[in-house]
């Protein structure tokens, strides 16, 4: 799903309706209620450049939360975790 805020600036919130969002490893559907995200999803978006055989491809992805605990406790270099003070 593009998130462009600027794009979206002169368009009323009303007009804005959220696509359904699908965790991509396990197929889970994304809790939603009246357009709003009821549980957190992890969204990735990579593009590639000149040193891949994929260059000029964007990939674009989610993951539940569940999965994404799956995948990264099969990490070998476990993530860096910053917890935060306050949320802006």
């Amino acid at each position: 799903m593009e998130r462009n805020m600027s794009a979206l600036s002169n368009v009323k919130s009303k007009d804005v309706q959220l696509i359904d969002i699908y965790c991509n490893v396990c197929g889970k559907k994304i809790k939603t209620k009246n357009g709003i995200l009821e549980e957190d999803v992890f969204e990735a978006s990579k593009e590639w450049g000149y040193f891949s055989k994929k260059d000029l491809e964007v990939h674009k992805f989610n993951i539940c939360e569940e999965c994404y605990e799956e995948l990264i406790s099969t990490f070998k270099i476990p993530i860096k975790i910053i917890d935060k003070k306050e949320v802006l």
